[in-house]
Formats: structure tokens, C-alpha cells, sequence
């Protein structure tokens, strides 16, 4: 269990910044209800974050994700963010505020998309990678595992994901 200006050995180890207080209600962190879940960020605000309904990812309060989404358990959607419909968003993957991605994209686990950064319908972001701010994936692209896209990047691929000069 955490407590606050503690070593917290209870660390979610996707996000290391991110401390979760089970054992406390209210402006410290903890379980609110069954679908809500409130977590301590390391600049110590508390962010609501709700389950999403077509799996168990945590989606924080702002954020849009579409019905026919699928957000997995351990993947955090911060305000802001919009998810289209079909969209998956795998275990473990992190979508930064005032990220986009398009309908029938898949982000693959533990990837991380940066703050404003777009990713195109039927697009694929593979495991472990690293979109930058303000990047932009472009419709069907494939970005492949253990990748870095620089902030601001536009990239496009064939269909085996390798990138075309633009």
C-alpha cells in the first residue's frame, strides 16, 4: 500500500509516476465506486479516471473514447484524448492529452503517444513505441516495434511499415 511521502513499493510499473492509494477516498487517491478509480500524479493532482466500458483501461475524465473502442486493462487515457470507434488501445499503453486516434487504429502494449500527437484510422503503433508530441501517423500507416517518432513527424509507410520519404 502507498502513503503519501512514502517509498511506495505498490508502484504501477507501466508508469512509474503514477502512485494508486486503494486504501483512501477522496482528495488522496483510491477506489471511488466500482467504475471510477482516482490516482495521484507526481505533481501530487489527483485525476478521476473512469473504466472503460468495452474492457478495464482506465479513461481519465475529459477524454473521449468511442463506444465501439476497446481500451485493455492497464492502459491509461489522459484528458483530452480522443479514441475513435473500433480503436484498440492494448495493456500497458498510455495516450497523452490531447492525442487522437483514428477509427480502427490499434496501439499496441506499453506504447506511448505523445501529447497532441494523431494516429490514423486502420493505423498500427507497435509494441513499446514512442510517438512524440505533436507527431502525425497517417491513415494504414505501420509503425513497427521499439520505435521512436520524433515530436512533430509526420510519417507514412507502405504496407510492410517501411517509412516513405515525404
Amino acid at each position: 500500500m502507498c502513503i503519501r511521502d512514502s517509498p511506495c513499493s505498490g508502484m504501477n510499473p507501466a508508469h512509474p509516476w503514477l502512485l494508486i492509494y486503494p486504501e483512501h477516498s477522496g482528495t488522496r487517491g483510491g477506489i471511488v465506486g466500482k467504475n471510477y478509480v482516482d490516482i495521484e500524479n507526481d505533481q501530487g493532482a489527483t485525476l478521476r479516471y473512469r473504466k472503460h466500458a468495452n474492457g478495464r483501461g482506465l479513461v481519465a475524465h475529459g477524454a473521449k473514447v468511442h463506444p465501439k473502442a476497446h481500451v485493455e486493462a492497464g492502459a491509461y487515457i489522459e484528458p483530452g484524448a480522443r479514441i475513435g470507434a473500433g480503436a484498440t488501445i492494448a495493456r500497458g499503453a498510455w495516450i497523452e492529452p490531447d492525442a487522437v486516434i483514428g477509427e480502427g487504429a490499434h496501439v499496441d502494449a506499453h506504447a506511448h503517444i505523445g501529447q497532441g500527437a494523431a494516429v490514423g484510422d486502420g493505423a498500427h503503433i507497435g509494441v513499446r513505441t514512442e510517438v512524440g508530441a505533436g507527431a502525425r501517423i497517417v491513415r494504414g500507416a505501420r509503425i513497427g516495434d521499439d520505435e521512436t517518432v520524433a515530436a512533430g513527424l509526420t510519417v507514412a509507410t507502405d504496407p510492410k511499415g517501411l517509412w516513405l520519404a515525404a
